[in-house]
């Protein structure tokens, strides 16, 4: 983790008539950082990360992201990130091989770029025997896997997760958070949205949303030391009943 900051907001504020999905959120992510946005279903981090993706306008407040400010330059936004979401994002009809070909495609590698990206994607996951079956016949876990490889194929410097980890058992859980700490050792900004309070404790920092609002945001430890508690889960109730960090 440096100290240059890949993501910026300040009041980032989003309103779908008179439902305030996040309410003035205001943080900084650095790159090379693993940045968590904790928080139970409903309290705003997809809306929050679709924002910085540049696929949601904000109804107010302001915000970049890789230096691109996202009213104006969404499209740039796009180019340099990469975004996995929390529903399955490749072709399961398609092959191994194909997904990897197509996105490839769809961020811009040549053809030789993709051939020895995708070569080394299958090494590092090791497919290469499977690189000709379908995305479909994998099982779950893998498919996450998958997902991510693909999504950071292009060396984006920072890369969303929207509830990656849904629906995967504890131990493919675990060996996903490996190819995210793999990829921040190698300077790519991570941030990923959760309401799994385990993986809060992976992160470098965590924000924890309750109802649109930002209510806290330090590393796991230090606030599990500001509420006096020994896990994030108990932070995170403490916060949604509304009660106060220890003196």
């Amino acid at each position: 983790m440096t100290n240059t900051i890949s993501i910026r907001a300040n009041g980032l504020t989003k309103k779908f008539g008179t439902f305030v999905a996040t309410d003035h959120i205001t943080f900084e992510v650095y790159a090379g950082e693993i940045f968590g946005f904790l928080g139970a279903n409903g309290a705003g981090k997809t809306t929050a990360m679709r924002m910085l993706c540049g696929l949601l306008e904000p109804t107010s407040g302001e915000a970049s992201v890789a230096g691109y400010d996202v009213y104006r330059e969404a499209e740039s936004i796009k180019k340099n990130i990469g975004y996995m979401s929390q529903k399955f994002s490749l072709y399961e009809d398609l092959t191994i091989q194909e997904n990897i070909r197509f996105f490839g495609g769809i961020y811009g590698l040549s053809y030789e770029g993709i051939r020895q990206k995708g070569n080394q994607l299958l090494a590092d996951l090791g497919l290469q025997s499977k690189a000709k079956a379908l995305v479909g016949d994998l099982p779950l876990g893998w498919k996450q896997k998958l997902a991510f490889s693909v999504a950071v194929l292009h060396d984006p410097k920072i890369v969303f997760l929207d509830e990656p980890t849904g629906g995967v058992d504890p131990v493919t859980r675990r060996q996903f958070w490996d190819l995210i700490y793999q990829a921040a050792a190698r300077g790519v900004t991570i941030f990923v949205t959760t309401h799994y309070m385990d993986e809060a404790e992976y992160c470098d920092r965590v924000s924890v949303m309750v109802d649109g609002r930002m209510d806290a945001l330090d590393s796991p430890q230090n606030l599990k030391e500001q509420f006096g508690v020994n896990s994030i889960e108990e932070v995170f109730y403490r916060l949604a009943r509304g009660a106060q960090r220890a003196d």
